[in-house]
């Protein structure tokens, strides 16, 4: 099942200058959901790091980081932004660390590009097994609201030294977003134009939520992020943040 998501690696460098910043605006959220129960130095597992932006502003706050993401060149960026982070390159889908994290997070609706509800499920499984007894989980997610209005348009951004255009899409009866990035970078005296076509898949609280029971969590939650968080996710409608722990007995 291994794959190291080569398609990304062409945006990662995009993704680090124009999107990455998403995960450090959130850290409010999450210091409600679990980094304030968290204890001093607490390890977290960040699932499908990107970059290492939230890595490195969780280890300025004394975490101990461990990012996997399965970009290359991802993780090459991560290194460099987050040196006090532990990093590698693996699949979200079949990874393994053995109750080794206080919380492991995922954000900005990473795991919905995981496009397999069994898959999903398997992450989950991975999950479960890296946190120790107690140990938080909390991932957002993409729902069918964030696709219907916000998955119909375009954007982009023109620098000197580059150019990006990104055109969202939703396919309803597929449950698919899709996300179509055209890039140009300056190379000396000549432009090189690249492409990339990110897809992410519709998932429902319920299966969501039921996915996580099966694998062992308790006590899972969704929270409406655009309702529940203020202003700074008020701009992004459809956004769920999931919360489950699992036992202290395990």
């Amino acid at each position: 099942m291994t794959d190291h998501y080569s398609d990304y690696d062409p945006f990662a460098w995009i993704y680090n200058k124009h999107w990455g910043s998403f995960a450090t605006r959130i850290v409010p959220v999450l210091d409600e959901l679990v980094l304030d129960d968290l204890p001093p130095g607490a390890r977290i597992l960040d699932l499908c790091c990107g970059t290492g932006q939230l890595a490195h502003a969780l280890s300025a706050q004394g975490f101990r980081l461990t990012g996997i993401d399965g970009s290359e060149s991802m993780i090459a960026i991560a290194r460099r932004k987050a040196p006090d982070a532990t990093f590698r390159v693996d699949d979200a889908r079949d990874f393994t660390f053995d109750g080794e994290f206080h919380a492991a997070l995922s954000t900005f609706d990473s795991l919905n590009h995981v496009m397999d509800l069994d898959e999903l499920t398997s992450v989950f499984r991975n999950v479960y097994r890296a946190l120790i007894g107690g140990g938080v989980f909390v991932f957002d997610l993409n729902m069918e609201e964030g696709y219907r209005t916000r998955w119909r348009s375009s954007h982009g951004y023109v620098e000197d030294d580059h150019a990006c255009i990104a055109r969202s899409s939703h396919l309803p009866n597929e449950r698919i977003g899709k996300t179509e990035i055209t890039m140009f970078f300056r190379r000396e005296d000549r432009w090189e134009r690249s492409d990339v076509t990110l897809l992410q898949r519709c998932y429902d609280e319920d299966e969501v939520l039921k996915a996580l029971g099966s694998v062992g969590f308790v006590g899972a939650k969704a929270c409406d992020g655009g309702k529940d968080f203020g202003e700074e996710l008020s701009r992004f409608p459809g956004r769920s943040f999931f919360v489950s722990r699992k036992p202290r007995s395990h």
